[in-house]
């Protein structure tokens, strides 16, 4: 049986430590036999292929490749993209199988693949557990698949730009933070008329200095440090593959996502009255708070992208986002997360503000909270620590709203805890309406949570 950890198959992609018993180019082709065969199961014979920018992809992406024409797949290697490039792809080659060589926002020394079977369908967990069962038992189809290469990077810009109008010059920064976004962003916002200061675009696996993750301030911070220095109207980060966007104003202040959506979900509301818009447990009050104001009807799910992505076609939602960063857009677009189609759209809607970026946020609604909190555990644990918190906050009568993780309310606020699908760790949120509250929430939490030994004592919001 090929050495391949259950807890890689994670909830709705595969990632794991560049590593003899882990990830590696045996480990690879077993994943292209394993993920060929539930295609061909499934009548799907076509696969595009891609990968990122770190050190391991390219001969990871051979060996999947290597897997998946062994089984019959005829494959379109499309070398080296962003992941929403891949989704992209999909529908531009009319193509349904997918597979995404990249471990995403993780740090350096993780791989990982995203698996797709149909357009803006990627795998969720039971069919990621059917390739894991596929593997093990090592019961592939065999055939003798095709290759051919696709360049579609200049088709991809030109697409994005033709759904967007921004009709004012911006100075932007562009922080992509060494990952692969630095092969499309720089080049796509000056074509749509912005000047643009590129600040760590070059390519750089290593990453050399941080990890490529807007969640997290180590990266945001940075990107409001240099967008004052630079005199910008605001500063876009992206994070490792492309999927996941930071905001800062041009006063350098972060925009956590759940603020940001509000202006998208304004845009969309103007254009579709009344429309759906979906969003994560992570995300602030004020997000559905501003989605009714604006006549929109706001719906929360599960994170992930997997997750949210089904939900927006059972809902027929218009948009959905993500407090990570992910941005899904229905309207005018295809119904995946694509970073650089949300700033675009940024840039769509500040088109026709007159004020600032920071004029335009103190018109949103706002609480106190914190950004994203890791706490590391372990991939074993991590749902059975969460799992029992539930049951206690239950146990002492919070209202707790469960559809992922759980989501604690307060007299005057509410804190979450999630296992993390991507890394071993805990993520965490706060929000209340005062300092003084939100740190007595954090509190409440900080006390169960020192209960279990396999959970770490230190809460990091870096991002790395």
């Amino acid at each position: 049986m090929p050495i391949l950890k259950k807890t890689m198959f994670r909830e709705y992609d595969m990632r794991g430590r560049e590593a003899d018993d882990e990830l590696n180019d045996e480990s690879m082709y077993h994943v292209g036999r394993g993920f060929g065969t539930f295609l061909i199961k499934r009548g799907v014979t076509e696969a595009v292929v891609g990968h990122d920018a770190r050190a391991t992809s390219e001969s990871f992406h051979a060996n999947v490749i290597k897997g998946l024409i062994e089984c019959g797949v005829n494959v379109i290697d499309i070398g080296i993209i962003t992941t929403p490039m891949g989704y992209w792809a999909q529908y531009y080659l009319k193509v349904k199988g997918l597979v995404t060589v990249t471990a995403s926002h993780n740090p350096v020394g993780w791989n990982g693949v995203k698996l797709g079977s149909d357009l803006s369908y990627t795998l969720l967990t039971d069919d990621l557990q059917e390739v894991y069962n596929i593997i093990a038992k090592e019961d592939y189809v065999n055939g003798k698949g095709t290759i051919k290469k696709e360049n579609i990077l200049e088709a991809y810009m030109k697409d994005l730009l033709s759904r967007t109008k921004i009709t004012k010059k911006f100075k932007i920064l562009i922080n992509t933070g060494n990952g692969t976004a630095g092969i499309v962003e720089p080049e796509i916002f000056r074509r749509a008329g912005c000047e643009v200061i590129e600040h760590f675009t070059n390519i750089d696996p290593t990453y050399p200095n941080y990890t490529a993750n807007p969640d997290g301030t180590a990266m945001m911070e940075d990107t409001g440090e240099q967008t004052v220095a630079n005199e910008c109207d605001l500063g876009f980060a992206f994070d490792g593959d492309g999927d996941r966007l930071g905001l800062v104003d041009e006063k350098g202040q972060t925009i956590w996502p759940d603020r940001y959506i509000i202006l998208l979900g304004r845009l969309v509301l103007s254009k579709e009255p009344g429309a759906k818009i979906i969003f994560d447990v992570k995300v602030s009050e004020a997000l559905p708070e501003d989605i009714r104001a604006h006549g929109g009807t706001p719906i929360m799910w599960k994170t992930g992208h997997s997750h949210i992505k089904a939900k927006m076609l059972e809902e027929k939602a218009a948009m959905a986002g993500e407090m990570s960063g992910h941005v899904f857009f229905k309207q005018d677009f295809y119904g995946f997360d694509d970073a650089t189609f949300a700033a675009l759209k940024l840039l769509e809607y500040l088109s026709a503000q007159e004020e600032s970026l920071s004029g335009v946020i103190a018109t949103t609604p706002y609480y106190v909270s914190t950004p994203t909190i890791q706490v590391k555990a372990t991939d074993e644990d991590k749902y059975e620590v969460v799992k029992e918190l539930t049951e206690e906050f239950k146990k002492d009568n919070y209202k707790v709203i469960d559809i992922n993780g759980a989501r604690v309310y307060t007299r005057n606020g509410w804190g979450l805890v999630r296992a993390s699908s991507n890394t071993p760790t805990l993520v965490l949120r706060f929000e209340a309406k005062t300092q003084e509250d939100l740190e007595k929430i954090q509190k409440i939490f900080k006390d169960k949570l020192d209960k279990f030994p396999v959970v770490s004592k230190e809460w990091d919001s870096s991002g790395h």
